[in-house]
């Protein structure tokens, strides 16, 4: 049997249910696949093996019962370290969090256990997400299971990271300007950033609502699967909407009729060629499938770097630290950003708050106009030197790498659907992912374009190899 760490999680599901392959089974088969590669990307804050073979044995009993399994039944999930589990610190990688075990799991967890989830423990993120480069002061760096020594991305780096590696097949990720897409671009995987209130995100974060939560995978179907579970109207964030999404309506693969708009920069990005051509060549594969693709440059492109940054730091505030012995434990980048923005006026905030109003609607009006999806690069670069904020070879900053991000957060800002994609790789063999994007409650249409591509033109291998 092919090695069942690496099979999808709707296999994984399909052969518990059937009883050709037991949660126990699955699970070590898991944890073992981690367990050998976690020397070399660290992509695991702590992997809690004891408690994840428990539940995969209770899941072992009932799955042999008569009883209903869960969706997810026996299927192993690890959860980014910004979201709690019960039982486990959440130390959003910063040496300033509290190792103490919390009690509670967030609505994401708590519906993925519901669903017959096996948790298998935290993964890495940059300290409070401010960054989308993976590395932290409290474990240190991730590092690409393509390629050592380089950035698996973040914010969400670890759950990318085990994505790209085979390490199980499904991964909580969470996204304020792009910390689900960026890592998944790195790593080859898909990382789907839902609609703005489709997954709740509890606590709500005090961030003027950038954050969104998702699914990291490496296949569409899974990425599908996994959001049905998590979705959904929940009490404790008031900005979730009712109704939960459907898996089945992400399996169409036909695309006659779309329209899609192609940008290689949204009228400003830097972007290397090698991504460029990547991207550019999907044009084809989408056109095969029934869309029509026109490029076009997005009027409301140029307008989003000066605003995500103010936006960005008043996000960062919260953390800003004046005792000069908490400040030293923090990333140096982080506190870099905190003081630039550290003077940032109530009248600016209130500003750059308006700007994004203006800005988001500019967005959805113009995916109204006629466009049904927009396609563009996932990033501008592929995966760097890890430990650096942007490629050396780029003008360096001691913060801002939104540089080479910038087609990642106007969805954030507007709240639309967006997914990334591998699309090919690099001379070095490095992924390229690129990116496609749609209004808001886009996302069984995203996801159907993004699958169709897939089966067009899978990514290989899928996976990397020690």
């Amino acid at each position: 049997m092919t090695d069942l760490a690496t099979l999808s999680a709707v296999e994984q599901a399909s052969l518990i249910r059937r009883r050709q392959a037991s949660p126990v089974e699955v699970t070590r088969a898991v944890l073992d696949r981690i367990k050998a590669w976690e020397p070399r990307i660290n992509a695991m804050v702590v992997l809690d093996e004891e408690r994840a073979m428990e539940t995969a044995r209770a899941a072992e009993t009932a799955a042999m019962g008569d009883g209903p399994l869960g969706p997810l039944h026996g299927v192993p999930v690890s959860v980014k370290d910004i979201t709690a589990v019960a039982g486990l610190p959440t130390r959003r990688g910063s040496r300033l969090s509290s190792p103490a075990p919390l009690e509670h799991d967030s609505p994401m967890v708590a519906r993925l256990k519901a669903a017959g989830a096996v948790i298998l423990g935290k993964t890495t993120s940059t300290e409070q997400g401010w960054t989308a480069v993976s590395s932290n002061p409290l474990t240190g760096h991730t590092h690409n299971p393509w390629k050592h020594g380089r950035t698996a991305g973040g914010s969400s780096s670890g759950a990318a990271a085990l994505a790209g590696a085979g390490c199980g097949a499904l991964h909580i990720g969470t996204d304020g300007a792009g910390s689900i897409r960026l890592p998944a671009h790195f790593c080859g995987a898909v990382g789907h950033k839902p609609t703005f209130g489709l997954v709740p995100y509890a606590p709500v974060s005090n961030n003027g609502s950038l954050s969104h939560a998702g699914p990291i995978t490496r296949n569409v179907p899974d990425a599908a699967l996994m959001l049905e579970v998590i979705s959904g109207l929940h009490p404790s964030d008031h900005t979730t909407l009712p109704g939960r999404f459907s898996a089945a309506d992400a399996t169409v693969t036909d695309l006659r009729g779309l329209r899609i708009a192609y940008s290689p920069d949204l009228g400003h990005a830097r972007v290397d060629p090698e991504v460029v051509e990547a991207v550019h060549a999907a044009i084809p594969v989408f056109e095969a499938l029934g869309a029509r693709v026109e490029e076009v440059t997005p009027p409301w492109g140029p307008k989003g770097p000066g605003l995500e940054r103010d936006l960005w730091g008043l996000a960062m505030l919260p953390f800003l630290e004046t005792d000069p012995a908490r400040r030293a434990e923090q990333d140096p980048g982080l506190a870099a950003c905190l003081d630039d923005y550290a003077g940032m006026t109530l009248q600016q905030a209130i500003s750059a708050q308006a700007r994004r109003i203006a800005y988001a609607a500019e967005i959805g009006d113009w995916f109204a106009s006629g466009w049904d999806l927009l396609l563009t690069p996932a990033a501008s670069v592929a995966a760097f030197e890890v430990g650096r904020q942007r490629p050396a070879d780029w003008p360096q900053h001691a913060w801002d790498w939104l540089v080479w991000a910038e087609f990642s957060y106007p969805f954030d800002l507007s709240h639309g659907a967006a997914v990334s994609i591998p699309c090919g790789r690099t001379g070095e063999g490095l992924p390229i992912g690129l990116q496609l994007a749609g209004p808001r409650c886009a996302d069984a249409l995203v996801l159907r374009a993004a699958g169709a591509f897939l089966e067009a033109q899978p990514f290989a291998p899928g996976f990397a190899t020690l």
